[in-house]
């Protein structure tokens, strides 16, 4: 029937008769006001039954156009809206309320047959804050309504502190304001007398710390501000580190260009050195070509390891002084002190020895005087090697957690986990060395081996179940990634929907129209792509515009203080939110407790992953958890 044909819309306005302790938010000052817009009569009266009997004030609209005039005039906390209507449907008049209406000030909550995915993805896109399907299950309509409700009540008392706060903080800025300008005026006449003073002070107190060529301090400002850090490295959370260099080849320049030349060079590398150095850290010129550099705040000896790569780059440049070109080269040595081990003569002196030693051994280079790091040297090597051994040798083994459907409480996947079984220090720690293989490059080798092994155990499950493999940067920046799925898959024998990939938000910071286009590739494989650790990272929102992630996982931080820190369950609820708007699967990992399943559950997360129901356990054990949460399943008293 066309709207122009249609009869005079009616319009119902129904009031609760019913106790009052059971409305929307338990607020018996206020009712919630619902319009319920749907053309089947019998539709809207067992819904708006059911609505009044909790407290609701309910009006009926059988047609869109009606439902948009009544909104024009009156105010609702939420609309609910069926999809399929003649005349004007609940798309167009859904795009209707959205051009006058936000999201947050009025909910529009769709009503549709489960045939309509379609329209329910357009919904979504328009502005829909959330759907229910036909036949409606009333506890999870009424579930979403009072949702969508109180989000709206909260952000219209959110606006409205914030109106107050603004008045009161511009009564405030207006009195600050006059006694600030009174407060200026004073001061101002005071730095007049005092600046004159301080300069003259300034300046005798810089010529007594500096160099006066460079600008650097010089010997006896860097002996003080070491003694002073030698006092806290007792409570420091890092060792200080003290790294002693010496200009290889300036003798040169000075025997052959002259001595102003050679001025102009040591500027030129106080200069470089000064601009490589991060606030924290001191640096003097000790005299002659000898610079010194004092780290506070690094760890150790990474730190000073890396800075004085650094500086042999940065002094080994070319550098065009006063038309000549002069190169010369720099020899580090390195000291690192612990608590009571050394004061400021010592501590300097074995940077001085450790700087002499890397003369020695042909200049341009650094030494360590801390005799500990050849054993940290000859540990790291140990560890590459075996890490070696063990690739070659099989030693690596899959783990495997699974993933559990809050509404049907069944294994939709399995995450695979690396694990090292080594012969001599037994089971090592992802966190050992994952990120010793990213730094070897080993980590796209392990991610292929990882990726075929998944595959060919996940064969052996149920047709149902899918495996979740995580994908390293480096697989996208160096390994074929696209063609080892492939192969991975054929080999096996896996549908590619039962393929689950990993990434973090790491892959879309750098070359990320690059790694956007693999993602797709993959897509276009029929391969599932989940972003874990969301909400960690740098602009976690924004990465669910650049690709159609099919699953979002809710990093575990926030999972272990959902119920203790409201900061953290906003942001859960936020995420969940994000999911339903895109469209996307959330799963919530570092689930230990069923309070923090139930909170998850009521906040709309799809899925959990966590030792609530099982650990990662190896390949040979998957029957025996499933069967063990089949069977816990059919024993929960509220399925």
């Amino acid at each position: 029937m066309s709207v122009s044909n249609a009869p005079t819309p009616r319009v119902t306005v129904l009031r609760p008769e019913v106790n009052q302790s059971d409305t929307a938010d338990g607020n018996t000052s206020v009712r919630p006001r619902l319009l319920i817009v749907d053309d089947i009569s019998d539709n809207r009266t067992i819904l708006t039954r059911r609505f009044q009997r909790r407290g609701f004030d309910v009006v009926e609209a059988e047609c869109g156009l009606t439902a948009i005039e009544l909104i024009d005039k009156e105010s609702f906390d939420l609309v609910l809206l069926d999809v399929m209507m003649p005349g004007m449907d609940g798309i167009e008049t859904l795009k209707r309320i959205r051009s006058e209406n936000s999201a947050s000030a009025l909910p529009v909550i769709m009503v549709t047959a489960k045939s309509e995915s379609t329209n329910i993805v357009d919904a979504l896109e328009l502005g829909a804050n959330d759907y229910v399907t036909k036949p409606v299950d009333f506890a999870v309509a009424l579930a979403r309504v009072n949702t969508q409700i109180s989000r709206k009540r909260a952000v219209e008392r959110v606006a409205l502190a914030n109106e107050e706060l603004c008045k009161v903080n511009e009564d405030l800025e207006r009195r600050v304001e006059e006694r600030t300008s009174r407060l200026i005026d004073a001061n101002q006449r005071l730095k007049v007398e005092i600046a004159d003073r301080e300069e003259s002070q300034a300046r005798s107190q810089y010529l007594a710390y500096h160099d006066s060529l460079t600008g650097l301090g010089n010997r006896l400002l860097f002996k003080e501000q070491l003694e002073e850090a030698l006092k806290d490295v007792s409570v420091a959370s890092h060792p200080l580190a003290v790294l002693f260099l010496d200009l290889d080849g300036f003798k040169a320049v000075n025997d052959t260009l002259g001595h102003s030349i050679g001025d102009l060079l040591l500027k030129s590398v106080a200069a470089k050195l000064r601009d490589i150095l991060p606030r924290t850290d001191r640096i003097a010129r000790l005299g002659g070509d000898e610079f010194a550099i004092l780290q506070i705040s690094a760890a150790q000896p990474g730190s000073s390891i890396a800075l004085a790569k650094k500086i042999i780059e940065v002094v080994g440049q070319p550098n065009s002084i006063d038309g000549h070109d002069v190169t010369v080269g720099a020899s580090v040595g390195i000291a690192v002190a612990r608590p009571g081990d050394m004061n400021t003569d010592n501590f300097l002196k074995s940077a001085d020895l450790a700087m002499y030693s890397a003369k020695s051994d042909g200049r341009g280079t650094y030494r360590m005087f801390d005799p500990e790091m050849d054993a940290i040297v000859q540990a790291r090597r140990l560890l590459e090697r075996d890490m070696r051994t063990a690739l070659a040798q099989d030693g690596f083994r899959l783990f495997y957690q699974p993933l559990v459907n809050l509404q049907t409480k069944k294994v939709t996947a399995f995450e695979a986990l690396m694990r090292w079984q080594h012969p001599e220090r037994g089971m090592v720690p992802p966190s050992d060395f994952i990120p010793v293989a990213e730094e070897m490059g080993l980590i796209v080798q392990l991610g292929e081996w990882a990726l075929r092994q998944a595959c060919a155990e996940a064969t052996e499950w149920p047709d149902g179940i899918c495996v979740s493999v995580n994908l390293s940067p480096l697989q996208f920046a160096k390994g074929n990634l696209v063609s080892s799925v492939m192969s991975a898959l054929a080999s096996a024998g896996l549908p590619a929907s039962r393929l689950e990939l990993e990434i973090t938000e790491s892959v879309l910071l750098e070359k990320s129209e690059r790694n956007i286009t693999i993602l797709n590739q993959l897509r276009g494989l029929g391969v599932r792509i989940s972003m874990d650790d969301f909400g960690t990272g740098y602009s976690s929102i924004g990465y669910l515009r650049s690709f159609p992630f099919d699953k979002i996982k809710i990093d575990q931080s926030f999972v272990r203080d959902l119920l203790v820190d409201e900061g953290s369950l906003a942001i859960v609820r936020a995420i969940a939110g994000l999911g339903v708007s895109f469209g996307m699967i959330t799963t919530a990992e570092g689930v230990e407790t069923e309070e923090q399943m139930r909170c998850l559950n009521l906040e709309g997360c799809i899925e959990v992953q966590g030792y609530l129901y099982s650990r990662p356990v190896p390949a040979n054990e998957i029957v025996g958890v499933l069967a063990s949460l089949d069977n816990r399943r059919l024993l929960d008293p509220r399925d």
